[in-house]
């Protein structure tokens, strides 16, 4: 009789183990989720119409953007540069037919439009154009960087938005508070568990 009441004892706290253990996987599975989402959405802003918008569409043709700042070692940044100062931003064609194509450069502050970087119009036989820009006057706030072409005597312009000196670099800051609330998670279900098994323990004792 007592074997019975042992074996059943020990089949409810297994039964109870399963049951905090799919919840443990649950509330992780959310929170991975509720982390992941942010940045997503962070790395999927700004040029109007694109999937990555990391890529600026300029007629038929792509320009990718990427920013980096050799002071802090950041690298492959593209719409948020988290520290105020000298940053590299390069603009790469990934087609050859705006080679052959008269194209201007400009970066702006917004919302008043004030110039921090420009390059004329000219062809980019390389295809690469890499502008050295200091942020430290203008200071943290949000930019345009703008790409006009010249066909057929018509202009047109394309621009993708980043900010300087305002957020965290992408995704950093959503991994740390994942990586918290899963410790904090997985201690407070553990005490939950422990409290409970002490609890069932008393009673059998009684």
């Amino acid at each position: 009789m007592k074997e019975k009441f042992v074996l059943a004892s020990l089949n409810q706290r297994c039964s109870l183990f399963t049951q905090y253990s799919k919840k443990i996987q649950f509330l992780l599975s959310v929170l991975l989720l509720s982390a992941i989402l942010p940045s997503t959405v962070s790395a999927h802003r700004g040029a109007y119409n694109e999937v990555d918008t990391c890529r600026i569409s300029v007629g038929d043709e792509v320009i990718h953007f990427t920013a980096y700042t050799p002071e802090t070692g950041g690298t492959g940044l593209c719409h948020i540069i988290p520290t105020v100062g000298s940053a590299d931003l390069v603009f790469d064609y990934e087609g050859q037919k705006l080679r052959q194509t008269t194209v201007e450069f400009e970066v702006t502050k917004e919302p008043e439009g004030t110039r921090v970087f420009y390059q004329a119009p000219e062809k980019i036989k390389k295809g690469t154009v890499d502008a050295k820009v200091d942020f430290t006057p203008y200071g943290a706030g949000n930019y345009l960087a703008h790409i006009t072409i010249e066909h057929e005597g018509r202009k047109l312009d394309s621009h993708l938005p980043f900010s300087v000196g305002m957020e965290s670099a992408e995704g950093g800051m959503s991994f740390m508070v994942m990586a918290l609330l899963v410790i904090l998670a997985a201690v407070v279900l553990g005490m939950m568990f422990m409290s409970r098994a002490k609890k069932e323990q008393a009673a059998e004792s009684d």
